[in-house]
């Protein structure tokens, strides 16, 4: 008898399964496309044709959306992780007040499955379609060995575009301007490691209901991250810093937009810290000032403009409250909780 005939499935790689994703994904993408995709998926790269700016600055970003992955994996449930992966590289490219023009993303496995990356990608297209942010190309990668079975790496990269007159990047904050925050929906894509080391996620911690969430411990911790672009895109003239509120809090993220010399001082009490927080920093006796470096603490984003515009941005976002003010710097602390 001859010797075994080897293949690329033998060693753990299906290269028909990978074909019928690439059907299903191209679906998906076509129903975000834009009149400026000059290609379809399938071609060895994505075409995107510039319009409409006399000045275009160009915006980039990449993130994943961290150990949410797990919860997803725990229980089955996908489509929001790629919502997630959108509305997070979405909020980034908006912190410089750029719009998002397409995206790509990256997903990896073991052993693929069909039914696991339709579900991902159904939600990106969604949340892409609700921005007008295309989908031109991705990757998807069938790696044994990797990746343990049933599980997934996930990355998102996006490019947006800002007229360079109208990039925002937090030059013109000075002493006494105001910091208005947006409320998050929840822990968003950030902290997720320190929970899982509380609650684990495993099916059953996952599916307990907590009365003071209205829901179970995996509802909550599946919540979307929110998207800010709709309600702040016409709002931007106005604004002169954004902040988004991802991994290392509000500590780690608003100081990066307030110029030297000034010091972001926020309000605890100023806005409504959502049950999440409470039930996480009971469950493991985090020290509050730990919380704070891990957690949103229900910010999502955080804006800063001039005394005169609070009223009218309040107003167009009934959800934001004020919650502190940007003042002359005493000491080397570029951020003050009080």
């Amino acid at each position: 008898m001859g010797a075994k005939r080897e293949s690329y499935r033998d060693a753990g790689v299906d290269i028909d399964a990978a074909d019928r994703i690439v059907k299903v994904v191209r679906k998906q993408a076509r129903a975000t496309f834009t009149p400026e995709v000059l290609s379809d998926l399938g071609f060895f790269s994505g075409l995107f044709e510039l319009k409409g700016y006399l000045e275009p600055v160009l915006v980039s970003s990449a993130d994943g959306v961290g150990t949410k992955l797990k919860v997803a994996c725990a229980l089955g449930r996908h489509h929001t992780i790629g919502i997630d992966l959108v509305n997070h590289c979405v909020n980034d490219i908006l912190t410089c007040g750029a719009a998002p023009l397409f995206f790509q993303d990256y997903i990896a496995m073991a052993k693929l499955a069909p039914e696991t990356v339709a579900s991902i990608i159904e939600g990106m297209a969604h949340a892409l379609s609700e921005v007008g942010c295309a989908l031109i190309g991705g990757e998807t990668a069938e790696m044994p060995g990797l990746y343990p079975e049933g599980e997934y790496d996930l990355v998102g990269f996006i490019v947006g575009v800002v007229e360079k007159g109208s990039i925002i990047d937090g030059s013109s904050i000075k002493a006494g301007d105001t910091i208005i925050g947006l409320p998050s929906s929840g822990l968003h894509t950030n902290g997720y490691s320190l929970v899982r080391r509380l609650f684990s996620v495993e099916p059953q911690a996952l599916k307990i209901f907590y009365p003071e969430l209205g829901r179970t411990l995996g509802e909550e911790l599946l919540e979307p991250h929110r998207r800010y672009y709709p309600v702040l895109k016409p709002l931007l003239p106005q604004i002169k810093g954004i902040a988004h509120i991802t991994g290392g809090g509000i500590p780690g993220n608003l100081p990066r937009i307030i110029p030297k010399g000034l010091v972001a001082k926020i309000e605890k009490g100023s806005w409504e810290v959502p049950p999440i927080f409470s039930l996480i920093q009971k469950e493991g006796n985090i020290e509050e000032q730990e919380m704070y470096r891990v957690f949103n603490m229900g910010i999502g984003m955080a804006i800063v403009c001039a005394p005169g515009d609070v009223e009218r941005l309040t107003k167009a976002m009934p959800e934001a409250s004020p919650i502190g003010e940007v003042i002359e710097q005493k000491k080397r602390e570029r951020l003050i909780i009080v």
